[in-house]
């Protein structure tokens, strides 16, 4: 018999107390046990780096250059649009009818008040005179006769040769004679008149436009607007200026107006110009303002030498509103866009920049007229604007504003009206 028996491993078998079992880890804890503790290094390495970039990028205070408000005395304008008119125009009319022998000037030229323009064929005219001239030569006849028959007559009234009912009927003749006697006379200065009407003169100096009819064609004479139209004239030294003006413009220049002061100045500007260099003076302001439009009608008048100006010329006008009073002024490109703000960067006794709203004005010799907003104290940053942030510290420099025109340089189009340095 086999003393060794197979071993039963179906039967529980105790464990030990001393030596308890052994746990084994899972490839998938193995892996998280390596990998965690070097993400979380990473992390903190990350941390640290940035934290040491971070203090070693913070940037040093910007550079910038401040200055004072330039304080100076401005003369203030406003402004209008409107067009050059003649000072006076002239529509040339014949005054009797006839055939057109001549035409005496070029289309266009400037002519002179007097000068001769077209002439009528005077050939009817000078046979009226003449026949007109003969009947005044017979009327002077017949008074002569009947103030010899009178005194003839008043010598025989002593010897009762004739009646006093003679008398007068002689005395009746002779005042006839008289009467008749001048309206011959009366015939003959119209018709002279009517051939001094075949030479048409220039009622007006002024430049002439072209001729509307040919030498041989009839015209149509009379008084007024009946005859045909010849030509047109107009007068240009002086010459005006028209515009409308809103109300509130109007209201502005009518508060700032003193009593008995003079016409308030205008200058002019043309198109393709970059100055206002064309001096006047308002001249007349109408007399209501129209209801539809809520606008009045206004004039400016101004010398015209070279005749230059020509109706018609389209012009930008400014008008002295005010009398002069001091304004601050600073660098346009100074001033900053805040939506629909206006600021200036201002720096304050800490270098911190404090931005503040202002209200603008008009542009001066490339300097911004500042209404409100800033006081003269104030320090402006002027350059280095796109460095400086609100709240932040700067390195400011003093600088100082200076206004500097260019001729050359087209004027900036103002906020709301214009204005210019004092003399």
């Amino acid at each position: 018999m086999n003393m060794i028996a197979p071993i039963d491993t179906t039967q529980n078998v105790v464990p030990d107390a001393s030596h308890p079992p052994v746990k084994r880890w899972t490839r998938w804890q193995k892996r998280t046990a390596i990998i965690v503790p070097i993400a979380i290094a990473g992390v903190i390495g990350v941390k640290l780096f940035d934290h040491s970039d971070a203090v070693a990028a913070a940037p040093p205070p910007a550079p910038v250059t401040i200055a004072t408000p330039l304080v100076r005395e401005i003369s203030e304008w406003d402004d209008y649009v409107g067009r050059f008119a003649p000072s006076r125009t002239v529509e040339v009319r014949p005054r009797v009818a006839g055939e057109v022998t001549g035409v005496h000037f070029r289309d266009g030229e400037v002519v002179k008040q007097g000068q001769l323009l077209f002439t009528i064929d005077s050939r009817p005219f000078a046979a009226a005179l003449a026949e007109a001239r003969a009947n005044e030569a017979s009327a002077q006849s017949a008074l002569v006769l009947a103030r010899n028959d009178l005194g003839r007559a008043t010598r025989l009234i002593a010897d009762d040769a004739v009646s006093a009912g003679e008398i007068d009927a002689l005395r009746g003749k002779l005042q006839a004679a008289q009467a008749a006697l001048a309206a011959a006379q009366a015939r003959v200065r119209a018709r002279a008149l009517d051939m001094s009407f075949t030479q048409i003169r220039a009622p007006i100096g002024g430049r002439i436009s072209d001729r509307r009819v040919d030498p041989g064609n009839q015209v149509a004479g009379g008084e007024g607007t009946g005859g045909t139209v010849l030509t047109t004239i107009n007068a240009l030294d002086p010459i005006y200026f028209t515009f409308d003006g809103s109300e509130a413009l109007f209201l502005k220049t009518q508060r700032n107006r003193q009593p008995g002061a003079a016409a308030p100045a205008v200058e002019i500007q043309l198109q393709d110009e970059t100055s206002h260099r064309w001096k006047g003076k308002l001249d007349f302001t109408d007399n209501g303002l129209d209801t539809h439009s809520g606008t009045i009608r206004g004039r400016a008048v101004l010398p015209n030498p070279g005749l230059f100006l020509t109706p018609g010329m389209f012009g930008n006008m400014r008008l002295a509103s005010a009398g002069t009073k001091p304004a601050l002024l600073v660098p346009d490109d100074a001033v900053q866009t805040d939506q629909a703000r206006k600021i200036l960067l201002t720096v304050d006794a800490n270098n911190v920049v404090t931005p503040k709203p202002v209200t603008l004005g008009a542009v001066v010799d490339g300097m911004r007229v500042i209404r409100s907003g800033v006081g003269p104290n104030d320090r402006i940053i002027i350059k280095g604007t796109q460095m400086a942030m609100p709240g932040a510290k700067v390195a400011p420099t003093v600088g100082k504003i200076a206004a500097s025109a260019s001729a050359d340089a087209p004027a900036a189009q103002p906020i709301a009206g214009e204005a210019t340095l004092s003399k």
